[in-house]
């Protein structure tokens, strides 16, 4: 019988079927030789023989090649980098004091320049004793040790030991237990995203719709547009707001213009009366004391004679365009529903794949629509107004008291009195209206800060309403810690406390440890979650991880601003718009930039001074004092070779790093 080499049973597969042969000789011509070993057929060929000298000197060469190429691409990449900082630095006088104007207090600043110093200084004396053979030392007594530099360390250690870890350890067992808090919170509001999905649950309409009904049967409807300074999107607004399908009778369109530039005003005012000249029923107002910024805006125009007339108002900033059936697919869930108060509608953006920034920026707020507003309306018929892109009830609005400028989040304060009213709100997600987001750092900063600031102002000032409410005690602990204290407040703090002070500090503290699975796996797994909404994001969800950190430093400097009434906690500043949503029409667009080169060379006669100014990118000194910080904790965690805290503190680093030089969203000359 032939040997059975049954070399597919080494590899653990299945030993493939055959037939045996069986081989008979009368008169056998051989001698039978024992052999010790295997057959020499099938011994392993050295790899050495299937070598010779100039296949050697090839496959050196083509290694060669491989790595001088990563070399010049990894050149290149530092180069660039270095460029940019330079250029960076160039500016940074400048960028200091614009910088400065934000953040009036500097104590935030002086922490973690003090944080860094330490960092430092305990880096200098760990590496000393490392040299010096002193980092094994545990526990040691002061008396025992001799020396000026044995003396200082042996103190370091015992103050370490003693006093630092034991608050550091506390500290970072808070941070962790909300942040668990949170995820949790982040995962029940994903498992009803998940049910909703699963049960199409959608919100209703009773009866008919308005399509059929007759034209004075349609209720009388406000629509108003906000807008201040808005040169580069107010034609944009007005354009689409003009062409809603709704019987031109039953509708009345208000520009507010809020405008200090005269040209600007000039411009709307032009743009107003074209439509006007087409029919549609459209009127200007422009107040000359500003006050109140938008809430003041929205106030004045509700408390026209010729408002008591309408039923409904519809706001729409002034970079939204919503779609003509707009109205037809909203007003219709007012109908029969008498406790039903608002109608919000969901953000699509335009410019979404413009840059870095506006695709990070993109997921969280896709995360904020898909699940948060949609699990919200579906189960708890409450949820913050948006400010925009949604239908109001004017009677809801007066019930609860109008337009308040008390914050700067006046859509979430009238949403929550509203609810302390009673009145219901309904999402619509399917309904969605075209808008932008922030193309630059310093505009989408200048918008977090506003976003995360108005609503502790507003949680200080409402809290006693809430207590004091007739809504049941379900309603107001939903209130209070979940929308305001969970959402608004804790995760901002751990946010920036437990990922930008605390584990680094834990470097130079290893008394005081922070477990692994906080720092790799929970924070993996919840991004992964707030990349739901936005599957095509997925490749991003390393950068938009260490982004997030990176924002924790402005979320939670506007979250303690707010809440203890500092100056910058007042600040309105007007998000910047690029008018990209306009640039459907290459015809449209190319009309739109000769008319307004035309209509810039007035204004540039008359702005002789700002003639040749450029707007250069901004310098951020918190970030770039983190930066430092975080690089060298990771210093710190390669000599104690901590392996992913190193990575995880490297990468953090560097995208402080980027942040801080303004390296992140649209550049500027």
């Amino acid at each position: 019988m032939a040997p059975k080499l049954n070399l597919f049973e080494w590899w653990g597969k299945e030993t493939p079927q055959g037939t045996p042969v069986i081989v008979k000789m009368e008169n056998p011509s051989f001698s039978v030789v024992e052999i010790g070993g295997a057959d020499a057929a099938f011994k392993p060929v050295e790899k050495s023989r299937l070598k010779n000298a100039r296949q050697v000197r090839w496959i050196l060469l083509l290694k060669a090649n491989r790595a001088a190429g990563f070399l010049t691409w990894l050149a290149a990449a530092a180069w660039g980098l270095l460029a940019a900082v330079r250029e960076r630095l160039v500016h940074i006088k400048g960028a200091d004091v614009a910088t400065e104007k934000l953040g009036k207090g500097k104590l935030m600043l002086r922490v973690i320049k003090l944080l860094l110093f330490a960092a430092l200084a305990a880096l200098a004396l760990e590496a000393a004793a490392h040299f010096k053979g002193l980092h094994y030392l545990e526990k040691p007594r002061i008396s025992d040790v001799e020396g000026l530099f044995q003396s200082v360390y042996a103190a370091w250690l015992e103050l370490r030991r003693r006093y630092i870890a034991p608050f550091i350890q506390s500290l970072s067992m808070l941070c962790v237990a909300l942040f668990m808090i949170q995820s949790l919170d982040r995962l029940i509001l994903c498992l009803g995203c998940f049910y909703i999905k699963i049960k199409k649950i959608k919100p209703t309409i009773v009866g008919d719709t308005f399509r059929s009904y007759d034209a004075h049967d349609h209720p009388m409807v406000l629509v108003q547009i906000p807008m201040c300074n808005e040169r580069e999107v107010y034609e944009m607004s007005i354009s689409a707001v003009c062409q809603l399908d709704w019987p031109k009778e039953r509708l009345l369109i208000q520009v507010l213009d809020d405008s200090d530039d005269a040209m600007i005003q000039c411009m709307i005012k032009n743009e107003v009366s074209r439509w006007r000249e087409k029919g549609v029923n459209i009127v200007y107002r422009h107040r000359l004391v500003r006050t109140g910024y938008k809430a003041g805006n929205l106030n004045s125009a509700m408390s026209c004679d010729y408002v008591k007339d309408y039923e409904f108002v519809a706001i729409f900033d002034a970079d939204f365009q919503p779609a003509p059936d707009f109205l037809k697919l909203t007003v219709p869930h007012f109908e029969g529903k008498p406790e039903v108060g608002l109608v919000q509608t969901r953000w699509a953006f335009v410019n979404k794949d413009e840059n870095l920034l506006t695709r990070l920026q993109n997921i969280n707020l896709c995360f904020h629509f898909e699940v948060e507003q949609q699990v919200n309306g579906a189960f708890l018929n409450f949820f913050g107004f948006n400010g925009t892109a949604g239908v109001w009830r004017i009677k809801a609005l007066v019930d609860s008291g109008g337009w308040l400028d008390r914050t700067t989040v006046e859509d979430m304060d009238i949403a929550v009195r509203a609810h302390l009213n009673g009145w219901r709100f309904i999402y619509l997600n399917d309904v969605k209206v075209l808008c932008e987001v922030p193309e630059s750092f310093e505009t989408y900063r200048k918008q977090q800060h506003r976003w995360h600031s108005g609503p502790m102002q507003l949680f200080r000032l409402c809290l006693p309403a809430v207590l004091k409410s007739k809504i049941s005690i379900w309603k107001k602990a939903n209130l209070i810690f979940l929308f305001f204290l969970l959402r608004k407040l804790i995760l901002p703090f751990y946010s920036f406390t437990l990922f930008c002070v605390v584990l680094p500090i834990t470097m130079f503290i290893p008394e005081a440890k922070l477990p692994m699975w906080i720092i790799c796996y929970v924070p993996v797994i919840m991004t992964l979650i707030n990349i739901f909404p936005a599957p095509k994001s997925l490749p991003f969800i390393a950068p938009y991880l260490l982004f997030e950190n990176t924002m924790s430093v402005t979320k939670f400097s506007a979250m303690v601003s707010g809440l203890f009434q500092l100056g910058s906690s007042y600040e309105w500043i007007v998000t910047k718009k690029a008018g990209r949503s306009s640039e459907t029409d290459l015809l449209a667009t190319a009309d739109r930039d000769t008319k307004a080169l035309i209509q810039s060379d007035a204004s540039l006669l008359e702005e002789g001074k700002g003639k040749g100014a450029k707007k250069t990118n901004k310098i951020y000194r918190k970030e770039l004092a983190l930066a430092f910080l975080l690089l060298t904790a990771a210093v710190r965690s390669l000599m104690s070779a901590h392996g992913l805290h190193f990575y995880f503190l490297l990468f953090q680093g560097f995208t402080f790093l980027l942040v801080g030089l303004d390296l992140i969203g649209e550049q500027m000359s």
